[in-house]
C-alpha cells in the first residue's frame, strides 16, 4: 500500500500538534531509527607533552531541569511552569501531570537553579541534570 503524503503534508500536521505531543513523536523517532535530535559535539583531540595522562572530563555547560514531583500545590506549580516555559494553560497542565518531565533542557546553570527555586518555592520536587 503506498501512500502519497508530501513534505508540506507532514510540516502542516507536525505545526497542528502540542509542545509535548511534539516531544513525544521525537522520542518515538530516535527510538525507533535509532538516532538523537541532539546536534552533535565535535571533539577536538591533541597529542601533547602529557601524552598517556587522563583526559579531563569537560564541564558540563547545559541543565535540564527534570520536575520529579508536584507536591499539593498543583495550580501553583503549573503557574511556576507556564511562567518559566511559555507554555500554554493545557500543555503546561499535562507537563505537571505527567511527572517526571523536563520542565526546560540544554540551559545555563544559574537559569536551572533559579528555575529548580522558583519551583520548589511552590512545593514541587525538582532535579537538575
Amino acid at each position: 500500500m503506498e501512500t502519497n503524503i508530501s513534505k508540506e503534508d507532514v510540516i502542516e500536521f507536525i505545526s497542528g500538534m502540542t509542545v509535548l505531543e511534539l516531544s513525544d513523536l521525537v522520542k518515538e523517532l530516535e527510538e525507533k531509527f535509532g538516532v538523537s535530535a541532539a546536534a552533535p559535539v565535535a571533539v577536538a583531540s591533541f597529542a601533547g607533552p602529557g601524552e598517556g595522562q587522563q583526559p579531563e572530563e569537560a564541564e558540563q555547560t547545559e541543565f535540564d531541569v527534570v520536575l520529579t514531583g508536584i507536591g499539593d500545590k498543583k495550580i501553583q506549580v503549573i503557574k511556576v511552569v507556564r511562567s518559566v516555559t511559555n507554555l500554554g494553560l493545557k500543555e503546561a497542565k499535562e507537563l505537571v501531570d505527567n511527572v517526571p518531565n523536563n520542565v526546560k533542557e540544554g540551559i545555563a546553570k544559574e537559569d536551572a537553579e533559579n528555575i529548580k527555586a522558583q519551583l520548589e518555592e511552590v512545593g514541587a520536587i525538582v532535579d537538575i541534570k
